[in-house]
């Protein structure tokens, strides 16, 4: 059984030069490497902001809710912000 599927796709004038750009450099042998190794890169980077959501975002978020007297106030962290920058 085959463990690829054509598909057409249509893109922007000025990805499809990016595209060719990218083969006609060498940098890859055809526009489906191109086209594949972008959409592993998509695929990283949602992997990697799921993985912050879930091991930062999320229990951090439950921290605060269950005690949001850990929270600082915009005032307060413009105030400190401020502070920082005037100390740099």
């Amino acid at each position: 059984m085959r463990s690829t599927k054509q598909m057409s796709i249509t893109l922007p004038l000025e990805m499809a030069k990016a595209i060719k750009d990218k083969v006609a450099s060498g940098e890859y042998a055809t526009e489906s490497e191109v086209i594949r190794d972008g959409l592993r890169a998509l695929l990283a980077r949602d992997k990697a902001v799921n993985s912050w959501l879930k091991e930062q975002v999320g229990p951090a978020y439950d921290a605060m809710k269950a005690d949001p007297a850990r929270g600082i106030n915009t005032k307060d962290l413009k105030a400190k912000i401020m502070q920082e920058v005037g100390d740099s």
